[in-house]
């Protein structure tokens, strides 16, 4: 069996900051840790899933290598790269046809008659478009207090770089000035930056700027939204309860009866930048080794009346 994509093990999407990779792990590592699941073989299967997705995602480096990676695997239709180093092509002793199959899904065009074959197509038609190299998309991840100042932000990257008539993985490094209150998801072109062509333009580099929302915070497209964790007693009786917000300050929040886990709350003004903020209600995870003999003995009441 395929082994599942790290981020939808991790339940993230691409877009996910480095700081929400490392809180979605924890709390699935908690859920199915094997001291929680004792003799449990199916939880301790999902956890070793979850530490190798965490494995292959979870640092800036392990994730942009593998990010890259399957770009490039995609660019050969999955026919190959030669393990993390990435794929060397030689363009020398090869027949057109096998050739342009190859670097038509790479590089984004046909190859023309390149590497000995005949050309594909007939002679004096129309000059064809200059072939573009694919475009390789990165990701920057920057603080919310970063992205609220903007500033110059530095990035690498491999691409593909032609060295006479092969094709090597370079290392870039390069810096990306960002606007003060760029938003989550914001994309940079960045043009003729990306793979060299071996007929052709060199591709662009889209950069993609990543906001890391903070604890107990997600983005859902360019709407922060924030947990607000809520004892099963008051979701029920209705209440209040303490939140910090992404600004610092410190509020109560009133908790209506019958609250159900989900419901959501928008707050004008209290997000990133003076945008809204969503909060969304959950339970409290609480620790059954850690209660106190009245609490257990308040929950055997609740068991004993049905709830």
């Amino acid at each position: 069996m395929a082994e599942r994509n790290p981020y939808d093990v991790l339940g993230v999407n691409r877009n996910a900051s480095e700081g929400e990779i490392k809180r979605a792990f924890r709390k699935l590592a908690r859920q199915y840790h094997p001291d929680r699941n004792q003799g449990d073989a199916g939880a301790e299967a999902k956890f070793k899933e979850v530490q190798a997705a965490y494995d292959a995602i979870g640092t800036a480096e392990a994730r942009r290598e593998f990010d890259q990676q399957e770009q490039m695997r995609n660019m050969f239709g999955g026919m190959g790269g030669r393990g993390r180093g990435g794929p060397n092509v030689n363009f020398g002793g090869m027949g057109g046809g096998g050739l342009e199959d190859i670097l038509g899904q790479m590089f984004g065009g046909g190859m023309g008659g390149m590497g000995g074959g005949m050309p594909r197509q007939p002679p004096r038609q129309a000059p064809r478009q200059q072939p573009k190299a694919a475009i390789i998309n990165v990701g920057l991840d920057i603080s919310m207090t970063e992205a609220a100042q903007g500033g110059q932000f530095e990035f690498s990257f491999k691409r593909f770089k032609q060295q006479g008539t092969s094709m090597e993985t370079k290392r870039t490094t390069m810096k990306l000035r960002l606007d003060a209150g760029v938003e989550h998801g914001t994309t940079k072109t960045l043009k003729g930056q990306g793979h060299d062509h071996p007929e052709g333009e060199r591709g662009d580099v889209v950069v993609t700027v990543r906001i890391d929302a903070g604890e107990g915070c997600r983005w859902e497209g360019e709407h922060l939204i924030q947990e607000v964790e809520v004892p099963y007693s008051v979701l029920m009786l209705g209440g209040k309860v303490s939140v910090r917000l992404p600004s610092g300050k410190v509020g109560n929040l009133t908790v209506p009866p019958s609250t159900q886990v989900g419901d959501r709350r928008r707050m004008a003004k209290a997000g990133y930048n003076g945008g809204d903020l969503t909060l969304e209600f959950t339970l409290a995870d609480t620790d059954a080794d850690g209660l106190t003999d009245a609490q257990k003995a308040a929950l055997q009441a609740l068991h004993e009346a049905g709830l």
